[in-house]
């Protein structure tokens, strides 16, 4: 695996798909690890897991054992809780298949563990245990178990835990294999994430997401082929932007041109600017339409407006006249896009601008939709031979690449990234980010984020924050640099109050900038 940046490749970031977590278990076993030692070691720290929230077990617990080493891992729990002195039960739906869970279930009957006869009832005050398939599960799962997990969810009278991956749900898309699966209130990820519990698509059955680390070598982490790293608000703490001198000047931190707003879409190009001067950047200049570019000195006047856009007779803006006149080679990067409208003839005539600019071009919202409607379509990124990044949500995405498929997000990035030697940020509940190596997967963001016009804001901050760390590091800006500006993005919508507007966002990313373990002043 090529090394990272950021954050560390460990099992806390490091993100599998099913079959890569059951091929390095059996490396494990390979290099003489026994069958059962793994599962009681699996077990115990599941165990420590739950004995550290006494409120969950206080009415008792009931464990729904799987007929494989989930089911092992379920009754190593349960002998665990037991021995701790907790009332514990055991159900198990299927008949027994693996050697060493019929041990240990054999074993907690000898204790006194009560197996029962029937299905216990959803309405009970006890904690369920899921620990019924797990990470190996490849079809869909009887309805009726499902159902019967999900009348305990809903009655809400106790909780749901799931272990490693909830019954009913593919571990590699997040979808249910059937209709639906179970919905649970915890789910305990063992060793490595899951790429389907990290996609939007699983949100409503996985609860509160945490990771059970059981002490993989990051030996064994690095012969791994994925390169994709889970992100949260905690690796706010381990972030970490390019030194800048003191002695720099405006020109040397940062300079951004932003193309965007309409007629139709005026407030765009405001949170745009916004963004970008949110960011630091040390000049921000803008080409905006006729009626924004009169007033804008009234609220962002640290903006320099260099050209003006028209409109169309649909209020769309007319591109082409505004970029004969600029000197493209003043400008890091460039952001376009946010509130420009939809006119096919005007991107045609402007492309060449375009795929000349030698420094970062970012393409946002009807940027996309016009390229997706356009003559070249997507081959627009492989004519273009400089940096790229595009920052669409699915439907953008989607338009642009109507013959992707791929089992989730993340594979739909990745594989547009390699095919267009591109960035991308794929929007969503939980963003994703790739390039032609590596992917970062953004997890538990704020929902806040998901509102109309942050996306406008968080174009111009990636603008902004992506020019100053072209003024240092020219083209050399680090693979993990688009990724970095998104959880920033995210991190400050956080912190403001519900309901909070993007320019209050925008203010709270000023204050996170400034910040020495941000970006630190050499």
């Amino acid at each position: 695996m090529k090394e990272i940046g950021w954050p560390t490749i460990d099992s806390k970031h490091l993100v599998v798909y099913s079959k890569q977590m059951l091929d390095l278990e059996n490396e494990i076993f390979s290099q003489g690890m026994p069958q059962e030692a793994l599962m009681e070691k699996v077990g115990i720290q599941l165990s420590k897991w739950l004995l550290k929230r006494k409120s969950l077990l206080k009415e008792g617990v009931i464990v729904l054992l799987g007929p494989g080493h989930n089911g092992g891992d379920g009754a190593v729990i349960a002998k665990e809780l037991f021995l701790k002195g907790y009332l514990v039960k055991l159900w198990c739906p299927f008949p027994l298949k693996k050697t060493l869970t019929i041990n240990y279930v054999n074993y907690l009957t000898s204790l006194g563990v009560e197996i029962l006869g029937e299905p216990p009832n959803p309405e009970g005050k006890d904690l369920w245990i899921d620990a019924i398939f797990g990470n190996n599960q490849n079809r869909k799962v009887d309805e009726e178990l499902i159902e019967l997990f999900n009348k305990k969810f809903e009655k809400r009278s106790g909780k749901v835990v799931s272990i490693d991956v909830p019954t009913g749900l593919c571990p590699n898309s997040g979808k249910p294999f059937s209709k639906n699966a179970v919905k649970a209130n915890y789910n305990l990820v063992i060793g490595l994430n899951k790429i389907g519990l990290l996609q939007d698509a699983a949100l409503p059955y996985i609860g509160e997401l945490h990771h059970i680390d059981i002490g993989i070598s990051r030996s064994q982490l690095c012969k791994l082929e994925s390169k994709i790293l889970k992100i949260t608000y905690q690796d706010l703490k381990t972030i970490n932007l390019p030194l800048l001198p003191k002695n720099s000047s405006k020109y040397k931190r940062g300079r951004t041109l932003l193309i965007a707003g309409s007629a139709r879409y005026p407030g765009a190009a405001h949170l745009v600017i916004k963004g970008a001067i949110s960011s630091g950047a040390g000049f921000v200049a803008a080409i905006l339409p006729d009626l924004v570019s009169k007033l804008i000195w009234q609220v962002e006047p640290e903006a320099v407006v260099v050209g003006k856009l028209s409109s169309d007779t649909n209020g769309n803006s007319i591109l082409f006249d505004a970029l004969k006149d600029i000197d493209f080679s003043n400008y890091d990067s460039i952001v376009i896009g946010p509130g420009i409208g939809l006119n096919e003839d005007d991107w045609e005539k402007s492309t060449q601008y375009l795929l000349d600019f030698k420094g970062l071009l970012i393409l946002d919202a009807d940027a996309l939709n016009r390229i997706s409607k356009s003559n070249l379509g997507p081959k627009f990124f492989l004519e273009r031979k400089y940096e790229t990044w595009i920052t669409p949500h699915d439907n953008e995405f989607m338009r642009l690449f109507p013959e992707i498929e791929c089992t989730n997000k993340v594979e739909l990035a990745i594989k547009a990234a390699k095919e267009f030697d591109i960035n991308i940020l794929l929007k969503g509940a939980n963003s994703v980010i790739a390039n032609n190596e590596n992917a970062w997967q953004l997890f538990g963001t704020d929902s806040e984020t998901a509102r109309a016009g942050l996306g406008d804001l968080l174009s111009g901050f990636i603008g902004g924050c992506s020019a100053i760390d072209l003024s240092y590091l020219g083209d050399n800006i680090k693979n993990e640099s688009l990724a970095k500006y998104v959880f920033l993005h995210s991190f400050a919508a956080s912190k403001c109050k519900k309901g909070s507007n993007a320019s209050l966002i925008g203010d709270q990313l000023s204050k996170l900038m400034r910040k020495t373990k941000t970006r630190l002043m050499s």
